[in-house]
C-alpha cells in the first residue's frame, strides 16, 4: 500500500529537498516527496495542521535510571558523589526492573517523537547477565529502532575505580557476552536495521585500559560501533591524569578508539587542540544538555565541535540525571544552553533540528534515517500546533522548539504507526506505568533492607 501523508502545515526534511504537499510511504520507506499531486497512492492520511519531522534520534540514555528519578539522596550532587550515592541502589536491579524501566523509557521516547534510541546499559551482576536481551525484547515489543550498547564496568573500588566491586564483571565475562550479543543480535545492514549492538565500556573511571583496547578490537571484528562517556566533568579529566597520566582524549586514542566508528557522551571538557583531533578523526559527540545542567557538569561547545568536523547529536541521558525521557524537549534545552554560551545570534532552530535528526543518525553510523527523502526509512514524527503554547506562532518549525513542543501527535517507525493521537498503538501504557511504579518501589525497598 502506498500512503499519501497529505498537505502538512510544514515539513522539515533535513536536506535541500521540499515536500509542500506531503510524502508517499510504501512499506517501510519514503517513496516520494509530493509537489502538487503524488504520482500514485492507495490511501490518504490527512496531515493538515501538522508539522512533519524525520523521526527523532536519541543517542544516549540509561533506561534503568527511570527507576530512580528525583531521588533526594542524589538531588544536589556532582557526578562522582552522585554516582556513588546511586550505585548501591542500582546494584539491586533484576529482570523485572530492567523490563519495566526499558518499556517505560521507550514509551516515553516514542510519545515525544523519537523513532531511534541508543541505550547504554552497564550495570550487571552475577544474578543479572541478560539485561541487553531484555531491552531488545522491549524495543521489539514497542516497535522502536534501537542501538543497544553493551556497557561494562571492570574497575571497582578495590582497584582504584569508582563503582563498588559488587557490580563489576571480569574482562573475560564482558568480552564473552559482548561477542554473544553481537553474534546473536547485531544487524550489520546499512538499510533498515531495527536492532544493532554497540560496545560501550562505561567510562575511564570504571574500566581497565586492557578492556578498552580489547573492546575496540572486538567491535572492529563485528563492524559494530563504540560508545562511552568522556570528558563529562573536570573530575574525570583529573582521574585520567592521576591514573593514566593522560588527558581523556589521549587515553581514548591510546586504546584505539579515536576514529569515526566512535561516539562519545557529553564531551564537555576538551581544549581547542583536542576538538581539532576529534574532528580530524570524525568522532561524534552526543550532547546531553539537561543532564549537564542538572549535575552542573559544564557546557558542551557544540558549534566548535561541529566546526572541527565532528557530528553532534542529542541524548536525554539517564532519567536519574534528567528526570525525563522527552527528546523534543531536549532540543529546546540545547537551544537555550547554546544561546547562553554562544549568544542568540549564532544558534538557530535549524541547528537543533539537525542535532535531533540527521546529526543523531550520523552519530550512530546510519545513512537511512534522520532525513526525509526518497529511499530513506519511513520514520516520521508529526506534531500538532493545536495547543495554547503555540497560539500566535508565526513559524511552525520554530514553534516546535521555541514554544516547547512536548508530545508528538503521531509517530511512524519503519512505515508502521506506533503512536496515533498521542497514544501508543500496540501497547497498554497503563500496564507499563503500573509495572514500572512497582519496580521502582521494589528497588528502593531492596536498597534500604
Amino acid at each position: 500500500m502506498k500512503t499519501w501523508i497529505k498537505n502538512p502545515l510544514a515539513v522539515w526534511t533535513g536536506n535541500e529537498l521540499t515536500a509542500p504537499n506531503g510524502l508517499v510511504i510504501e512499506d517501510n520507506q519514503i517513496k516520494e516527496l509530493v509537489v502538487g499531486q503524488p504520482t500514485c497512492h492507495d490511501q490518504v492520511f490527512d496531515a493538515s495542521g501538522l508539522v512533519i519531522l524525520p523521526g527523532l534520534v536519541n543517542c544516549h540514555h540509561h533506561f534503568y535510571q527511570t527507576l530512580t528519578r528525583a531521588l533526594p539522596a542524589a538531588a544536589n550532587l556532582k557526578l562522582f558523589p552522585w554516582l556513588q550515592s546511586l550505585y548501591p541502589i542500582w546494584a539491586n536491579l533484576n529482570h523485572d526492573s530492567i523490563k519495566a524501566s526499558s518499556e517505560l523509557a521507550i514509551a516515553e521516547l516514542l510519545l515525544s517523537g523519537c523513532t531511534t534510541v541508543s541505550d547504554h546499559h552497564y550495570v550487571f551482576s552475577e544474578a543479572l547477565t541478560d539485561s541487553i536481551d531484555i531491552q531488545i525484547r522491549a524495543a521489539e515489543k514497542l516497535g522502536i529502532r534501537a542501538v543497544l550498547c553493551r556497557g561494562s564496568m571492570s574497575l571497582g573500588e578495590s582497584t582504584g575505580g569508582l563503582p563498588p566491586d559488587s557490580i563489576i564483571q571480569t574482562e573475560d565475562q564482558i568480552l564473552l557476552d559482548s561477542e554473544r550479543l553481537l553474534t546473536q543480535y547485531h544487524d550489520r545492514s546499512s538499510q533498515g536495521a531495527m536492532i544493532q549492538i554497540a560496545l560501550a565500556p562505561c567510562s575511564p573511571f570504571s574500566v581497565t585500559t586492557s578492556l578498552m583496547t580489547d573492546t575496540a578490537e572486538l567491535a572492529a571484528k563485528h563492524n559494530a560501533r563504540l560508545h562511552t562517556h568522556l570528558a563529562e566533568t573536570e573530575d574525570e579529566n583529573q582521574f585520567c591524569q592521576d591514573v593514566f597520566n593522560l588527558r581523556p582524549l589521549d587515553y581514548l586514542e591510546s586504546t584505539g578508539w579515536l576514529h569515526n566508528n566512535t561516539w562519545l557522551a557529553h564531551g564537555i571538557h576538551f581544549n581547542d587542540q583536542e576538538l581539532y583531533r576529534l574532528g580530524q578523526a570524525g568522532t561524534g559527540i552526543c550532547h546531553c544538555p539537561t543532564s549537564n545542567m542538572i549535575l552542573g557538569s559544564g557546557t558542551c561547545r557544540t558549534l566548535d565541535i561541529e566546526a572541527a568536523g565532528s557530528p553532534i547529536g542529542l541524548g536525554v541521558d539517564g532519567s536519574a540525571s534528567n528526570d525525563g525521557s522527552n527528546l523534543i524537549q531536549e532540543a529546546r534545552q540545547a537551544l537555550l544552553l547554546a544561546r547562553l554560551y554562544y549568544g542568540a545570534d549564532r544558534i538557530t532552530v535549524d541547528h537543533c533540528l539537525n542535532w535531533l535528526c540527521k546529526g543523531g543518525a550520523d552519530l550512530l553510523g546510519r545513512n537511512d534515517i534522520g532525513q526525509i527523502a526518497p529511499s530513506m526509512q519511513a520514520d516520521l514524527a508529526l506534531f500538532s500546533l493545536d495547543e495554547l503554547r503555540f497560539s500566535g506562532a508565526a513559524d511552525p518549525l520554530a514553534a516546535l522548539i521555541m514554544c516547547g513542543a512536548h508530545a508528538a501527535e503521531h509517530v511512524m517507525v519503519a512505515g508502521t504507526w506506533r503512536v496515533l493521537d498521542r497514544q501508543l498503538t500496540h501497547t497498554d501504557l497503563s500496564e507499563i506505568k503500573a509495572a514500572h511504579q512497582l519496580a521502582a518501589a521494589n528497588i528502593l525497598a531492596s536498597a534500604q533492607s
